[in-house]
């Protein structure tokens, strides 16, 4: 299922903002463009306003982009964002239910941001089982956002915000990065790579073996 905005309306109305994504979008960036492949197709899960699609689309002109959100709303916004931007490798948006089946055969890379630990576990878990159908050998998946370390401290803002997801929904919640690799591992991916991010977040990028 695809969502547009209809020609006659106000695409201005429909965008969202998010405030994160200006302070992040370039630290997330310098390694999306040591991480990513030259060119192909990259799917990114729950894209939420739309703003990380346009500015990562834009500087990475030889890789198409796909944006998703399981959100009515969310995508509207991606599709004003994209329309004001005009870029003719960003795709249409398209719905998608990370813990349900993927509307998409293919892709040479998978973004999620932030999603991890502001939904149930079950999200995850399709993040590997449909990436393990999706991507080839040697393909990204990268995912970014705050996550609890075994052998690391965490950080003291860490805790209060995971404590605040829980009493939000107790299906959410910070996740520790041993049980996210645990299930990387199960689905076919190794763990390459864990960047510190700024604000205590963390990148990490697996690749299907």
């Amino acid at each position: 299922m695809t969502v547009w905005i209809p020609s006659e309306a106000d695409g201005e109305a429909y965008k969202r903002y998010a405030p994160a994504t200006l302070r992040n979008r370039d630290a997330i960036l310098a390694v999306l463009r040591e991480a990513l492949p030259a060119s192909g197709l990259v799917l990114e899960v729950a894209s939420g306003s739309g703003e990380h699609a346009v500015h990562f689309a834009a500087a990475l002109p030889a890789l198409d982009w796909q944006p998703s959100d399981p959100d009515l709303v969310a995508l509207a916004s991606i599709e004003a964002w994209r329309g004001e931007a005009g870029l003719p490798n960003l795709r249409v948006p398209i719905l998608l239910d990370a813990a349900a089946d993927w509307p998409i055969d293919r892709a040479d890379a998978i973004l999620c941001i932030n999603m991890v630990h502001i939904s149930p576990w079950e999200a995850t878990v399709g993040l590997f089982t449909q990436g393990a159908r999706l991507l080839p050998a040697d393909a990204p998946l990268i995912l970014y956002g705050p996550y609890f370390q075994a052998d690391v401290a965490p950080a003291p803002s860490n805790v209060e915000f995971d404590a605040s997801l829980r009493a939000r929904d107790p299906r959410w919640g910070i996740r520790a990065l041993e049980d996210v690799a645990a299930l990387a591992t199960a689905q076919g991916f190794a763990l390459d790579r864990v960047q510190a991010m700024p604000a205590n977040n963390l990148t990490l990028i697996f690749r299907r073996s």
